[in-house]
């Protein structure tokens, strides 16, 4: 075999020859390394879609005999990301002495249950309802996905021909069946009345292709999608428009921003009616030409086929009849036409599970769209985190393709809405939803934190990141944001950089907080800057920046705050940042200390206006936080070792001597004292809550 370079255009070749020969003979560490590179391309399995397994000769510790065994991503598992321990080992022979026992398709769920006496490696992941899918076809190493390509052939109008004529007789066609034992069964007799086909096509469900090394598998897999792939496009160019052609302009690119930024926290609150949910934005190209198409009125109700796709996107999406020209931050208006649509939605949400309800179906789930098509704007998407939001974004943008495309073939068709709520409502996958790990308490929220670059800012946006939130990190300085968005995992953060002086810039990220999760939740005010001068030295300037930063920006950000948190009719959360010296007098203090107590007094006014709105604005006074905090970088730390009489460097110790528990005071103490006004104190407002290590004079009452 050379080291040759593969040509596909519509799928990306990724294997490296010099990876593989690192990986010797290892024939699960090349499984695991085939599984990582089909699913880092979106266009041949989505996140979480598809499975794939290898099957190895080892040694039975119990006979010492050779046994083969079978290796397959286990349940709830990704490939891109797949890793060894992800993975389940079964005892093939033993897996297909099942069919021993199998009693038919009513016996599905049972047999799940008995893929757990097959397991060899006893460190494996929980086997998956496809596990018999791989078990019962003989071949060395199987991939089974669902490219997009492959799904519009399988969910067209005559699927079947489609294959025969793409493919001939090297590919088998099995109709559209539920995973489970008895789909193991139909793949099974397919290969053994085709002898010799390279792979087989699931109606309305996906591929599976195989091969004896993991090489040739991976390369026979992006064949058969290349086949398919080019077949489309020469339908499409033939055609020379898809969906009917165009119906809806776009807006222009900003203008689409914009718009979604100023609907996504009422779209957020309509689809958080019980309970509440973060948001993804896309308006890229295919979902453009599919939302502002002719066809999208017919073809968006019929819902979608692929059962990985309905699964997380919902089997339909609501399509918003809002023109493009319509005044969205018109709040009252626009709640007037789209209460009724979520209202018309949740309806026949509630008519489709009585239709289609077994006795034994789980409860009826939160009966909101997850998918919210805009024409002429763009997509939506809620969900209960933002990773979820966006792959079910992507998710439906790969349902798009597939309408795509087999329209371009034939006709599209989706699946019956028994079959879908069958998929839906299937007792293993309610039993797969139970096993999710409970969430964190401030989970499905959003928290816009300024001051974030370092120091308070980013302690406090650390501590609301690590109990579930997701947070806007803002500040001034956008290398320091940069820097500190790095420190997050997944997409569970994003930064705007905003002077808090200047409205627009403060308008800019807030946009950027609904345009990247939806809405927000909790505003923490803890930007800042301190000025240490006695009154003969404190200027006119040196008062305006520390009004303008600390007062007038805080103003600004809860107004602005506000405004989106009546959108979304949620509540929500205010937390100033400000000082005991706001309440203590001391020398050398008085632009610094007014403003503190400016701000404490602040928070005590909104928070009797506001209370009405479930808004609650709480204060945390830190004091003495020496070590890690950005003001203590400047004059400051000079001007009160001055006032003290001391030098800078005794600073942290005489902070801690002078608090009643001779504590150092550092950034995380102050990030659990807001943690504890959001997360903890949930009837809780008008509150300050002092961290000093406790000092007497500061003591509110």
């Amino acid at each position: 075999m050379g080291d040759i370079v593969q040509n596909f255009k519509h799928v990306d070749y990724l294997w490296d020859f010099d990876k593989a020969r690192e990986l010797g003979d290892n024939q699960v560490a090349l499984f695991l390394y085939r599984s990582n590179i089909l699913g880092s391309d979106l266009r041949i399995t989505n996140y979480g879609g598809g499975n794939t397994s290898c099957k190895t000769i080892e040694k039975d510790p119990l006979t010492n005999k050779e046994v083969e065994v079978m290796w397959v991503k286990g349940s709830g598992g990704d490939i891109g990301t797949l890793t060894r321990s992800g993975i389940a080992g079964l005892y093939t022979e033993r897996l297909r002495d099942l069919k021993n026992v199998y009693l038919g398709l009513s016996d599905e769920d049972r047999m799940v249950g008995l893929f757990n006496h097959c397991i060899y490696d006893l460190d494996s992941k929980a086997p998956s309802i496809d596990t018999p899918l791989h078990g019962l076809l003989p071949f060395k190493h199987i991939d089974h996905l669902h490219p997009d390509a492959l799904i519009a052939v399988a969910a067209a109008k005559d699927s079947e021909k489609v294959t025969k004529e793409i493919w001939g007789d090297t590919m088998g066609w099995v109709p559209w069946q539920r995973p489970g034992f008895d789909l193991g069964l139909q793949l099974e007799k397919c290969l053994n009345d085709n002898p010799g086909i390279r792979g087989i096509v699931l109606g309305s469900h996906g591929l599976f292709t195989w091969g004896d090394t993991s090489y040739d598998c991976y390369m026979n897999s992006l064949e058969v999608i290349e086949m398919a792939s080019d077949y489309i496009e020469k339908k499409i160019a033939a055609q020379g428009s898809v969906f009917g052609g165009q119906k809806v302009t776009s807006l222009p690119a900003e203008e689409r921003k914009e718009k979604a930024a100023t609907l996504m926290p009422l779209l957020r609150g309509l689809c958080s009616s019980e309970n509440r949910m973060i948001g993804h934005f896309t308006d890229s190209d295919t979902v453009l030409e599919y939302s502002n198409s002719k066809d999208l009125e017919r073809l968006a109700p019929m819902g979608t086929s692929c059962p990985d796709h309905f699964l997380r996107t919902k089997i339909q999406p609501l399509v918003l009849t809002l023109d493009t020209a319509e005044n969205v931050a018109d709040t009252e208006a626009i709640l007037k036409k789209l209460t009724p649509a979520f209202e018309t939605y949740r309806a026949e949400y509630k008519e489709y599970y009585e239709n289609c309800k077994r006795d034994n179906s789980p409860a009826m789930r939160d009966p909101n769209p997850v998918i919210i098509i805009y024409p002429g704007v763009g997509m939506f998407s809620f969900a209960k985190n933002k990773q979820t939001a966006r792959v079910a974004s992507e998710f439906y943008v790969n349902a798009i393709n597939v309408m795509r495309g087999a329209e371009a073939i034939t006709e599209y068709t989706s699946l019956p809405r028994q079959e879908a709520f069958d998929i839906e409502y299937w007792l293993l996958e309610e039993a797969k939803l139970q096993r999710m790990p409970k969430e964190k308490p401030l989970s499905r929220k959003v928290a816009l934190i300024t001051g974030a670059g370092g120091g308070i800012g980013k302690a406090i946006a650390d501590k609301l990141a690590a109990e579930g939130a997701n947070v806007v990190l803002s500040d001034i300085a956008e290398d320091r944001l940069k820097k500190g968005l790095k420190t997050y995992k997944g997409d569970t953060a994003s930064y705007a950089v905003c002077d808090v002086t200047k409205s627009a810039s403060i308008a800019k990220a807030y946009e950027k907080a609904c345009l990247d999760f939806g809405g927000v939740d909790i505003m923490v005010h803890s930007a800042g800057l301190a000025i240490s001068k006695p009154l003969e030295d404190t200027t006119e300037a040196d008062w305006d920046l520390l009004q303008n930063v600390l007062v007038k920006g805080q103003f600004e950000l809860a107004k602005q705050a506000v405004a989106i948190m009546r959108k979304q009719d949620m509540g929500g959360d205010i937390i100033s940042i400000a000082s005991k010296n706001g309440l203590v007098s001391g020398p050398n203090n008085v632009g610094y200390g007014t403003s503190k107590a400016a701000q404490q007094h602040m928070a005590r006014l909104l928070a009797a206006e506001l209370g009405s709105s479930k808004i609650r604005v709480n204060t945390v006074n830190p004091d003495g936080v020496i070590v890690g905090s950005k003001i203590w970088e400047g004059d400051w730390a000079e001007g009160r070792a001055k006032a003290y009489g001391i030098t800078v460097e005794e600073l942290p110790a005489h902070y801690a001597k002078r608090n009643l528990l001779n504590e150092i005071i550092y950034p995380e103490d102050i990030a659990n004292g807001v943690f504890a006004c959001v997360g903890v104190l949930n009837k809780t407002t008008g509150n300050i809550i002092n961290v000093d290590g406790g000092m007497a004079t500061a003591f509110v009452r």
